[in-house]
């Protein structure tokens, strides 16, 4: 099944069709049991980059299953799909742009059968690009796609991902990561991310940003962004809300410097007891929460943004970019330098 777009597109220039063929043809593979939103996120994505641009839609999306038809996902909406096996046949010729396997429950399963995992082995060779979502990676890497390479998945099957393909260099926290022309991306709204990152690099930045304007998504997150949410767990944390609007004041003031006094202040409370009762609910001092959250915005700065290390300190509360360096350590467990190098998005 594709997605409806024509073979064939009216070029604004010549006014004589366009061969699907020139497309950049995106085949997302899936299997019973899939996570819906794994494919329908980055297929809404890749359909939908700049739609309107004059030579019509640069990608043509796909989407094939080993043995074809109606696949079951993991609601009641059933997704239809092409036979694998079409593009070592049917579309032998047809150049593959980006290779999407799919995450879900069928992921064990499907990687335990071995026709189907050969043949997602042969057609990544013709692939330019090779990506999975969330548990998709575990079907890479029973294919030995993933060996020597650093992955993600989502993090409840990083510990059986790293148990089961020791040859591949798992990392837990980021949201998707880029190894050559293998990109893993971690669990259900990951794989928006990781398509975002994709458009970027093939269409420029602004392509990616209108992409998410489109989507209504609230920032492009790179791919050095935690998948662990700290806003999310300081919320889980603090069901009562009693430190909610602080968390809000420290992220306005966080080139101020910040005692337990001034957050104690800002609740309302003596220095002791908000001490106390924060370490209770926050499971963290203080004094600790202030630096995570300085290293959160830190992280973020030298992600998305070229401002040289000392002007992030400044503008993250660090007194200078030593204290910086120390304070990613202590988190982290690596360097701002080396953090940016890693993760910046281009």
């Amino acid at each position: 099944m594709n997605d409806k777009i024509p073979s064939f597109y009216a070029n604004a220039s010549t006014g004589k069709p366009q061969e699907a063929a020139d497309k950049k043809n995106v085949l997302f593979v899936v299997y019973p049991n899939i996570v819906l939103l794994d494919l329908v996120g980055p297929l809404q994505v890749f359909t939908q980059a700049q739609w309107n641009a004059p030579d019509g839609p640069p990608y043509q999306t796909f989407v094939a299953s080993f043995a074809g038809g109606r696949t079951k996902t993991n609601t009641i909406v059933e997704i239809d799909s092409d036979p694998l096996g079409d593009w070592q046949t049917v579309h032998r010729h047809r150049p593959i742009h980006t290779l999407i396997v799919i995450g879900g429950d069928g992921a064990g399963p499907a990687s335990g059968n071995p026709a189907f995992v050969d043949l997602l082995r042969h057609l990544a060779r013709r692939a330019k690009r090779v990506c999975s979502v969330c548990s998709g990676a575990l079907i890479l890497a029973e294919a030995g796609l993933l060996d020597g390479r650093r992955a993600v998945t989502h993090w409840e099957d990083c510990d059986h991902l790293a148990e089961t393909y020791p040859a591949v260099d798992v990392e837990v926290d980021p949201i998707y990561i880029k190894d050559g022309k293998y990109w893993t991306s971690a669990g259900i709204t990951a794989g928006i991310d990781m398509a975002l990152a994709i458009i970027e690099e093939d269409l420029g930045k602004a392509a990616a940003m209108e992409m998410a304007r489109s989507l209504v998504t609230p920032m492009v997150r790179s791919g050095g962004q935690s998948q662990f949410s700290g806003a999310l767990d300081r919320q889980t944390r603090d069901t009562g809300e009693r430190f909610g609007a602080l968390h809000d004041w420290i992220a306005d003031n966080m080139q101020a410097r910040i005692s337990v006094e001034d957050m104690a202040r800002e609740c309302g409370m003596s220095p002791r007891n908000f001490s106390r009762r924060y370490t209770e609910t926050m499971g963290v001092p203080p004094a600790k929460a202030v630096e995570v959250l300085r290293v959160d915005a830190a992280r973020e700065l030298l992600a998305t943004t070229d401002q040289p290390i000392k002007s992030v300190a400044a503008a993250c509360g660090f007194l200078d970019d030593e204290r910086m360096r120390r304070a990613f350590l202590r988190n982290i467990n690596t360097t701002p330098s080396a953090y940016r190098k890693q993760f910046q998005v281009s």
